[in-house]
């Protein structure tokens, strides 16, 4: 009889540990460069911590081929959800990719210019004459790095812009080839940790640069609201443990990406930036909200340099129905 109790126990237990497994959605989300830089930690933070498990989600992460292959597979139905910056839509929208962001990962801009500290430079007017390097010329530090340079009424025939990918940055950089950088926190302490000091300041001081975003396509949107709710939750979850504490956020994530095992100190201090410098809610700016004047103000001025062909309608460009 007790044998049969217990069966009866485990049977039930089996059935409804299989119910909740088959409740999982299936989530796929697609990153536009490889998953394990520490720009990505909120996510993996949602992932290895179970906040996307607890949201009823089986997510996997895929790895892009950049920010415009990504809007591609979203918009098309190979992925369900994508990275890009706040700008992404704008930038592809126009051409037919029917994609918005969903969240959007602080209050700040992501971009940040830096210097060398001997390169003579205190801010964008001295920039001059300067070469500086940008990851290409069909991304986002490019496009932020004209708005800085009109902002001191310079153009770029003014100074030597580089397009030569993270890695060249850096090592530019580090050599004393490049002066200067529109780039992300992680690249700048990669070259003070080859003991080469640098000054910087956000880009968004000068420009309304975005920070990372999340991407979903219409279609999504409408027919599987509920998913992106749940995994736009989860990925705040853990920006938000970030922003709280970047010390024990840094030893969870290193524990979550093998590959950063040996660099806690290092994966310390980017989260620390990240958290000071990007995360920040903005001025009745919600955490994970977009601001519709910050993205007409980057659209005027991406459809004036000629970076995009037309403008589009900007609620067409983003949602907040997921940000509560």
């Amino acid at each position: 009889m007790k044998h049969r109790i217990l069966s009866t126990f485990a049977a039930a237990a089996l059935a409804l540990s299989a119910s909740a497994a088959a409740a999982a959605e299936e989530v796929t989300y697609l990153f536009p460069a490889p998953d394990f830089l520490p720009a990505f930690a909120p996510f993996q933070l949602a992932k290895g911590k179970g906040y996307f498990e607890e949201a009823g989600l089986d997510v996997t992460f895929q790895v892009g081929k950049g920010g415009a292959d990504v809007a591609t597979q979203v918009a098309l139905g190979n992925a369900d959800l994508g990275g890009g910056i706040g700008d992404t839509p704008i930038i592809v929208r126009a051409n037919g990719l029917e994609i918005r962001g969903v969240a959007l990962l602080g209050g700040r801009g992501l971009t940040q210019l830096a210097w060398r500290e001997d390169a003579g430079i205190s801010g964008p007017e001295d920039l001059k004459g300067k070469s500086i390097g940008v990851l290409s010329f069909q991304d986002t530090t490019y496009y932020n790095l004209l708005g800085v340079l009109a902002s001191a009424g310079l153009s770029k025939t003014d100074v030597d812009i580089q397009a030569v990918g993270p890695g060249g940055i850096i090592q530019l950089s580090i050599a004393g080839k490049l002066d200067a950088m529109s780039g992300v926190p992680e690249w700048i302490a990669a070259i003070e940790a080859a003991g080469v000091a640098m000054d910087q300041m956000p880009v968004d001081s000068v420009f309304p640069a975005m920070a990372q975003a999340v991407i979903a396509s219409d279609d999504t949107i409408e027919e599987r609201p509920e998913v992106v709710q749940g995994f736009v939750e989860a990925v705040l979850r853990g920006l938000r443990d970030i922003s709280a504490d970047p010390a024990a956020a840094a030893a969870d994530y290193v524990s979550f990406v093998p590959q950063h095992s040996e660099n806690l100190a290092g994966i310390e201090a980017i989260l620390r930036a990240y958290a000071e410098l990007i995360y920040p809610e903005g001025e009745n700016q919600p955490l994970g909200s977009f601001d519709p004047a910050r993205i007409k103000a980057v659209q005027d001025f991406y459809v004036d340099a000629g970076l995009v062909r037309t403008a589009v309608p900007v609620d067409e460009l983003y949602t907040n129905e997921f940000i509560k």
